[in-house]
């Protein structure tokens, strides 16, 4: 049970772990339905969800900024369950109104009753997993989706939300640079509020770790980076985070907690949560990651497998992983406020970084150049401890 809490927003992840077909590159906790129907599963695992939801106790004085379901594929999940999730949530802690509410949706999934119904319960922000507009390389991913699908899915969303992102890919098996440019331009017709542009990183136990596929070379993939911020960015989007680019006043508020090393709760199958409690210490919580189980340990009240205390000599650089996908940096004031470290903790450390030319310092901001953001690992390393 989580009990001591600092005095701040925090936000709330919904774990919805199902997907209708498991994509080779993705190493997240989700789980094919093969023969199983969502319906199987909806009622029985948002009761262990809301259940969660009721016994994690944080301290009154919290309140919610930003609520995300992510997956799998939560839009699998009708508004009814959802809406019993967000109730919960509701009823158990405070938040903020005009709370930001995000539900991940798969464009092969789409419900136009579903879309209405999302957002007649409060999901105030959908983002659409796209990935690519292009039919090939929807099937090397292995998408239920296609192209059609894809344009079609996104209007709709645009129709109906006021906030839509869309996560799209870019160095896919065999890419060419032609065929960026032109999942770009639609992406960019689409007018989506917010665009997530991830490079396709081979993950460990994945399909493609174990085949690997053939993707652009370091240079290309570099050049496809640079084509992706340049032609975004000239179309009116700010570049805030390594990989989110967003209109005006559009930044994701849920990501950008994880961002600034902020607090939250995880609830349902495989979700993390990082919570201060006393003396400047924080902990971390993971929850059963199959569902079946995690649904049959709460039944005895019992949803964590596995809880621990973030150590000194891990925090630092547990904020840098995070702070510096910033853009535009960070505030050492941040940096004081959620370690609970002096910045000269870490002189010896930046001084380094300085030297090679990743970071900018001023007098109270430390700012990742093109270079260390270029070389964002090697800046990293500075700042881990054995």
């Amino acid at each position: 049970m989580i009990k001591d809490t600092i005095k701040e927003f925090i936000s709330i992840y919904v774990h919805i772990p199902w997907c209708v077909h498991k994509c080779p590159y993705c190493d997240f906790n989700s789980h094919g339905l093969k023969n199983s129907s969502i319906v199987d599963h909806q009622e029985i695992y948002t009761s262990a969800v809301t259940k969660q939801i009721k016994l994690a106790k944080l301290n009154s004085n919290i309140v919610i900024h930003s609520i995300f379901f992510g997956g799998g594929t939560p839009s699998l999940f009708s508004p009814i369950f959802i809406d019993k999730i967000l109730t919960s949530i509701y009823k158990n802690f405070s938040v903020k109104k005009g709370c930001e509410i995000t539900l991940e949706a798969n464009p092969g999934t789409i419900d136009q009753n579903f879309f209405h119904g999302y957002k007649e319960i409060g999901v105030n922000r959908i983002s659409l997993g796209i990935q690519s507009f292009n039919d090939k390389h929807l099937k090397s991913l292995e998408r239920i989706h296609d192209r059609n699908q894809a344009i079609n899915a996104a209007r709709l969303a645009r129709k109906i939300f006021d906030n839509i992102n869309l996560d799209l890919m870019f160095a896919l098996p065999n890419q060419a640079m032609s065929e960026l440019q032109e999942d770009i331009n639609t992406a960019i017709s689409i007018e989506a509020d917010h665009l997530s542009y991830y490079h396709l990183t081979i993950e460990p136990n994945t399909i493609f770790h174990k085949f690997p596929p053939h993707q652009p070379d370091e240079d290309l993939s570099a050049d496809m980076g640079d084509e992706v911020s340049k032609k975004l960015t000239n179309c009116g989007y700010q570049h805030y985070e390594t990989s989110a680019y967003a209109r005006d006043n559009k930044e994701c508020i849920h990501n950008l907690n994880y961002w600034t090393f902020g607090n939250y709760l995880g609830v349902g199958a495989g979700a993390c949560s990082k919570i201060s409690i006393t003396n400047g210490l924080q902990r971390r919580l993971t929850c059963y990651k199959n569902p079946n189980q995690y649904v049959n340990e709460a039944k005895n009240n019992n949803f964590y497998m596995e809880t621990k205390e973030i150590l000194e000599s891990k925090i630092v650089f547990e904020f840098m992983m995070n702070a510096l996908r910033l853009n535009q940096g960070f505030t050492k004031k941040l940096f004081e406020k959620q370690t609970k470290l002096n910045i000269k903790k870490i002189k010896k450390e930046l001084a380094e970084a300085k030297d090679k030319k990743f970071i900018l310092e001023t007098s109270d901001m430390i700012i990742p150049t093109q270079f260390g953001r270029n070389f964002l690992n090697e800046l990293l390393q500075i700042f881990m401890k054995d």
